[in-house]
């Protein structure tokens, strides 16, 4: 994940509601209760129970195939809940057909019909559900007007770029006024440089609206810069859930740690653990391993700890102190502007990836291929993984 990535992780965040102004509760306003989606013998979502609070941006991430797709689906109606629950707002969605939910689904391809101006693709579902011409008129320029678009009115889909096509499928989505937006891949669309610049306009613009929202994503950078909470799924089942600060900071098993951001894993078995420490032997390095909290475990027991690339510095001379660091050779380079990711293949034969700031690179003076250098890192740093 990129610096810019993680600066921002979380930054589109909107707290999560806790009560309505009668009292009641509103941490619960979309459940999920144990819901299990199979196709024939395949089980595509294994027993998932997820709550999402009333004007939350929640994030389901995870690699193709995973079930977030699939999830979103049964949430709209596409697709059929095997066993479980699905509730908005206290209401039971089994019995509701796609077009009497609460819900409204913003697509991948944003599906705008070509034939018609973006006015009238704004105003289809309005149209369709006998909504009066002056509310519909009222409607459909305030929804315009809030995605900024509502000098394109007359134009058709052809004629908008991708980002301003992505508006009016916000725009249509939003209009009809739902308790629930679902996001399908959001940004796929969209070239890189304004995908970042859209996700931020994108939850300013939910956020004035207020709407509680979930969106599928296999981005992590998108799921972390504009969800306020995110779900890593995996094989039908959710792996971890909470803040992306959480998730990037504190993975709960090996997957967490691969699948968010980059990170580099240090096999082992614990030799000492107290209630403030533990100290881990690996073969990967000339030193113990050392992280400044205990865990519950026997002696010899096997963990990983994960170290995040930004949180390993380089040093030309030997680290002062007994435990983690290595010494090896730099085997790549790969120049990012403020930052770049060296590659130090250790005298063990593993190689650790370390990000290093211009400014740090600079007081070292640049390491340059087949340097030797040694990689050191804080009892703070490394994350100890037992699954």
């Amino acid at each position: 994940m990129s610096d810019q990535a993680s600066s921002q992780a979380g930054s589109g965040a909107r707290p999560m509601g806790m009560a309505s102004a009668e009292g009641t509760s509103t941490e619960n306003f979309v459940q999920i209760v144990d819901v299990v989606k199979k196709f024939d013998e395949t089980v595509a979502v294994k027993n998932v129970s997820l709550s999402v609070a009333k004007g939350e941006l929640f994030a389901l991430l995870g690699s193709s195939g995973c079930g977030k797709s699939t999830l979103l689906r049964m949430l709209a109606g596409f697709e059929a809940v095997t066993s479980g629950k699905i509730l908005i707002d206290g209401e039971d969605l089994a019995t509701l057909p796609p077009y009497r939910r609460p819900v409204n689904m913003m697509f991948q391809s944003y599906a705008l019909f070509p034939h018609m101006t973006v006015e009238a693709n704004v105003a289809f579902g309005l149209k369709q559900e006998g909504v009066p011409k002056a509310e519909l008129k009222d409607r459909v320029h305030d929804a315009l007007e809030l995605v900024q678009m509502g000098r394109f009115a007359k134009r058709k889909p052809h004629q908008l770029s991708g980002g301003q096509q992505q508006r009016v499928a916000l725009a249509r989505s939003l209009v009809k006024r739902p308790k629930l937006l679902l996001l399908d891949e959001p940004m796929s669309a969209l070239d890189k440089q304004i995908r970042q610049r859209t996700q931020i306009e994108l939850v300013n613009i939910l956020d004035r609206v207020g709407v509680t929202c979930i969106m599928v994503t296999h981005d992590q950078e998108e799921a972390m810069t504009m969800a306020s909470r995110l779900a890593v799924m995996s094989e039908g089942s959710i792996v971890q859930l909470g803040t992306p600060h959480e998730v990037y900071e504190y993975p709960n098993s090996r997957f967490s740690a691969e699948f968010i951001g980059s990170t580099n894993l240090f096999d082992g078995h614990v030799i000492e653990d107290e209630p403030d420490h533990i100290f881990v032997e690996t073969s990967d390095l000339p030193s113990q391993l050392y992280v400044n909290h205990g865990i519950t475990g026997p002696l010899g027991m096997p963990v990983t700890i994960s170290v995040r690339p930004e949180r390993i510095a380089l040093t030309r001379k030997p680290p002062e102190g007994a435990y983690n660091w290595g010494r090896g050779t730099v085997s790549n380079i790969a120049y990012l502007g403020g930052h770049s990711l060296y590659h130090v293949k250790l005298d063990s034969g593993k190689t650790v990836v370390a990000s290093v700031s211009s400014l740090a690179l600079s007081e070292i003076e640049t390491p340059t291929w087949g340097d030797e250098v040694y990689v050191r890192w804080s009892a703070s740093a490394g994350v100890v993984l037992t699954s």
